[in-house]
């Protein structure tokens, strides 16, 4: 991931709304969910879940897709963990987090 994606990934996910609505969906899992769903589940009004929902699709973060006469949300898993690994690909220092604990473990 660039620093450009992760960058627009964090700050749609720096809004309580967004970060509530995206854990929804995450939870949801990769069946996802309709905006109905997520409305009464987060108690967001369904014009405010609309604007939130558009803007984790603009940062890559939710995905949408149509079902018959229903929209279906989900969350984008692989770009989340693509966030995670670049949040932590300089973790302990570069050694590697096995790393650090089987040595910080000798004394165990």
């Amino acid at each position: 991931m660039e620093e450009k994606s992760a960058v627009a990934a964090l700050a749609a996910l720096a809004q309580p709304v967004r970060l509530r609505v995206f854990r929804a969906l995450v939870g949801a899992g990769p069946e996802g969910t309709t905006p109905s769903t997520l409305a009464a589940l987060l108690g967001v009004a369904g014009s405010t879940l609309s604007f939130h929902l558009k803007e984790l699709m603009h940062a890559g973060l939710v995905v949408q897709e149509r079902d018959g006469r229903n929209l279906i949300y989900r969350a984008e898993l692989d770009r989340m963990s693509e966030l995670m690994e670049y949040l932590a690909a300089h973790c302990c220092l570069g050694a590697g987090c096995e790393e650090i604990a089987r040595v910080s473990c000798k004394t165990c």
